[in-house]
């Protein structure tokens, strides 16, 4: 898996256990629900740390805790685009 559909699965993991939707999410991290679609959905292709940190904020929970996750200890090398 690679990290732009690690980071889509991790966010959707963790609404799922928060109870969000996309829009709640967007409302709570601060950031436009058409960010959080596109990270979702696939079309942006390389979310920024600090969006990820503000939707991590949204989620009240830190970054170390946002990539502790076994999505991130398997993830492909990268593509240098």
């Amino acid at each position: 898996m690679d990290t732009r559909k690690a980071v889509s699965t991790r966010i959707q993991q963790l609404c799922a256990e928060h109870g969000y939707n996309i829009n709640s999410l967007a409302r709570w991290a601060g950031v436009p629900p058409t960010t959080v679609k596109s990270i979702l959905y696939g079309n942006s292709r390389n979310p920024g740390v600090v969006t990820v940190k503000l939707i991590c904020d949204g989620l009240g929970i830190s970054l170390y805790d946002f990539f502790d996750s076994p999505l991130f200890k398997s993830a492909e090398p990268e593509d240098s685009e």
